[in-house]
């Protein structure tokens, strides 16, 4: 199908689009929940090998990727903010503008990692210290802190080839090449899952080595996925006009940098404070002690495999609306959104079922105690209820971004996160008594209040204009 005359070919009014419709975003949308899925399937795998460690064990790494998680959203929410140019640039078929945006996120990408490396080098005792506290069961605090330590000093190798990774995927993304990166990733979880098998546990006359072994196989497969990506880029200009000669020199306009600074700063700050939010979040459940901890990594890891299909919707929204706006087609553009909020809405729904489903079997895979498991159940419940909720506030958030309004995105998320939800879990952790379940159901009922004015700032399409005019030369 001809994307070019994708809104043009449908002239009605109707929240049910054709099926043509449904085709096209899935076209998008499935390689990336392919991909996603398949890297989550993975990575819950890989927390379940960690898992019949110890509960230690299982704490410690994942303290360290709630932490490394602020690091991959900075990164994400950097690059986003480029690419918001980059898919409008290639709806336009402007080559030169997508050699631009390739060049900035490749100086942003490194620069996030110079500041990333730095802080969670230098303040990595405090940063991991602050989920450690004393609570009403008998883990062991020293040795949580010993086993993420370990994990996070391997991990640090991992994070300028995932950050130049997602330099590539994501341009190859907002250029509809969308099965290049899924195949990469598919690849890359391969890797880590042999690796993790090999090396946690020593087999195939390898050397147990725990978490380090766990950390160790998710730095190969990071450097397995950035040369996948990278060559295959490189060696296919056909499919990838833009990249010959994109590295003969990092211009980039002036009036472009300062485009990309105006709406790209926004949408940086907001995935940074919006990470760091919900680490804290995070941080006021751990007060209820290492259970707590505990039981929101194995509800984490479970809820995340089933978070991939709102996810990917929220991906192909800011990509299929980003083309359109691109290519000047803006009249159609709300109908559009509001189509694709209710698809997302739709497919979260059975998403969320589903999750209810086989959430009582999931936490008795571990190698814990009864209580994280019965906890870590209830919180898989409440993530499986709020799916479509989650659902339809991702979809007005990259409504938004899509036209380049971040500076709304920010206040809508970010910043309703730090002004509401943070607030709420703050108080609720130090001043009452409330069990973790339903201060985590409490916490994430406040989206309610976010959904009503997502809608209303997509109802009102402020978020429609073509961002990729630029001054040449």
């Amino acid at each position: 199908m001809n994307k070019t005359v994708f809104i043009k070919k449908d002239r009605t009014n109707s929240l049910i689009a054709p099926r043509s419709f449904y085709v096209h975003v899935l076209a998008v949308a499935v390689p990336i929940m392919i991909q996603n899925g398949i890297t989550n399937l993975v990575g819950m795998l890989d927390n379940l090998m960690v898992g019949q460690l110890s509960t230690e064990a299982m704490s410690g790494v994942s303290i360290v990727n709630q932490l490394l998680f602020v690091f991959y959203l900075c990164i994400f929410g950097g690059l986003a903010g480029i690419g918001i140019f980059s898919a409008q640039f290639w709806g336009k078929k402007d080559l030169k503008g997508m050699q631009y945006t390739m060049r900035a996120k490749m100086i942003l990408a490194f620069a996030l990692t110079i500041i990333g490396l730095f802080v969670l080098y230098v303040f990595r005792y405090y940063l991991i210290g602050m989920f450690l506290h004393e609570g009403a069961d008998t883990g062991n605090l020293d040795e949580t802190l010993r086993y993420a330590i370990s994990y996070l000093l391997v991990m640090y190798a991992g994070l300028l080839p995932m950050a130049i990774t997602n330099v590539y995927a994501s341009t190859l993304r907002e250029s509809g090449q969308t099965v290049v990166p899924m195949t990469a990733g598919i690849i890359a979880v391969i890797v880590n899952l042999i690796g993790n098998y090999i090396l946690i546990y020593g087999k195939f006359g390898a050397p147990t080595l725990g978490v380090t072994g766990a950390a160790l196989a998710t730095v190969i497969s990071r450097f397995v996925e950035m040369i996948i990506v990278v060559s295959w880029t490189h060696s296919n200009p056909d499919k990838n006009p833009y990249i010959k000669g994109c590295y003969n020199s990092f211009y980039v306009p002036k009036d472009l940098v300062y485009k990309f600074i105006v709406k790209g700063a926004p949408l940086l700050a907001n995935e940074a404070l919006w990470s760091i939010g919900t680490t804290m979040l995070v941080q006021c459940y751990s007060v209820r002690g290492l259970n707590a901890v505990a039981a929101l990594n194995i509800s984490n890891t479970l809820a995340n495999v089933f978070n991939i299909v709102f996810i990917a919707m929220g991906s192909a929204t800011s990509i299929l609306l980003g083309q359109e706006l691109g290519a000047g087609r803006l009249k159609g553009a709300k109908l559009y959104a509001f189509r694709l909020t209710a698809f997302s809405v739709i497919l979260s729904s059975i998403s969320g079922l589903l999750l209810f489903i086989v959430a009582p079997v999931f936490p008795d895979l571990y190698n814990t105690t009864d209580q994280i498991k019965d906890i870590a159940l209830g919180l898989l419940r409440v993530s499986a209820i709020c799916m479509p909720l989650y659902a339809f506030t991702n979809s007005a958030y990259f409504t938004i971004r899509s036209g380049g309004k971040t500076f709304i995105t920010f206040l809508f998320d970010s910043c309703f996160c730090w002004i509401v939800s943070f607030p709420v879990a703050y108080v609720l952790s130090r001043y009452t008594s409330m069990p973790l379940v339903y201060m985590y159901l409490t916490v994430q009922s406040m989206d309610l209040l976010k959904s009503v004015i997502g809608f209303i700032i997509v109802m009102r399409g402020k978020w429609i204009h073509d961002l990729t005019a630029y001054a040449k030369g």
